[in-house]
């Protein structure tokens, strides 16, 4: 694991090592609706008997069990197929951005990134990594093994939040790339037009794909700790604009709420998970809630 020790910080390394400790009953649950098969016999996980059937295969008769009952006995298999993730991160520049926490958006989606890589190798599912500004810019093949945690790691540490986004169209590029039923993971700020983005997150999730949206903002974003006159610029355009922090805070934490909020709205009718979370938020804390949340609903 000796790029991600180069990449994290030894607390950030410690905090996923207690992510997988705590998340190990939750991650199984997680990962466990994602492989649910409906093909009895595809697969692995022997789970119990029950009297053989006309129809049934002669084949899957127990014959110990029958050997010591004299009854016919069939075994049943839980099926089971691996769940190829794909990790979406978004490189624009606005994902730079932090006020005054010590992870920017892109690190910390970095993080989030690393545990859920760090978790889906645990489970031998392949991950995979996919980055986008303006369009998709790098694809990382997926795979199981654990190294895919350091090459993951390694590619993310070389590239730096740079330029504008258009999410809408990567995201669309991204479906037209997925040959197969994948759980899409998009780690974002989100900062452009919602309409365009949740239409083609739609049509991921219409393309039979699992998706997550970890929608990542600055602190600062989220709570405004701003007064008196201050000069806001825009990361990715450059445009400025100078207001009055403290009469404009109340307008501005209504709009922020109602963004979040339309896209909590929009995720939910299309069956896509959205999770909101700023940098102010130890990660470890918040993907375990979530994983638990998305447990208790499986």
């Amino acid at each position: 694991m000796s790029a991600v020790e180069q990449y994290l910080k030894p607390e950030v390394i410690r905090q996923i090592a207690r992510l997988d400790l705590r998340a190990q009953f939750i991650v199984k649950g997680f990962l466990h609706g994602l492989h649910a098969s409906p093909y009895h016999g595809f697969s692995v996980e022997f789970s119990e008997h029950r009297k053989y059937t006309p129809g049934d295969n002669p084949s899957d008769i127990d014959w110990l069990v029958y050997a010591k009952t004299d009854k016919y006995y069939v075994k049943k298999f839980e099926a089971e197929t691996n769940i190829t993730g794909y990790l979406v991160m978004d490189l624009s520049q606005s994902m730079a951005y932090t006020y005054r926490q010590e992870l920017s958006k892109f690190d910390y989606a970095i993080c989030l990134a690393a545990a859920l890589c760090y978790l889906m190798i645990h489970q031998n599912d392949p991950v995979g990594l996919v980055t986008f500004a303006e369009q998709i810019n790098n694809y990382l093949p997926p795979k199981s093994k654990r190294q895919q945690i350091g090459n993951v790691l390694s590619l993310l540490a070389k590239l730096k939040p740079t330029g504008q986004t258009d999410a809408a169209r990567s995201l669309i590029q991204l479906a037209a790339m997925l040959k197969h039923s994948s759980l899409v993971m998009v780690f974002s700020d989100l900062l452009a037009d919602p309409e365009p983005v949740i239409a083609s997150l739609r049509r991921l999730r219409h393309g039979g794909h699992d998706v997550i949206l970890f929608h990542i903002l600055d602190e600062a974003e989220v709570a405004f700790p701003f007064s008196g006159l201050v000069e806001l610029e825009d990361p990715e355009s450059h445009s400025r604009l100078e207001v009055d922090a403290d009469s404009f805070r109340r307008d501005y934490l209504v709009e922020i709420e109602s963004f979040r909020e339309h896209y909590r709205r929009e995720c939910f009718q299309s069956g896509i998970d959205y999770v909101a979370l700023d940098t102010s938020m130890p990660f470890d804390k918040a993907l375990t809630e979530y994983l638990a949340m998305r447990r208790s609903r499986a």
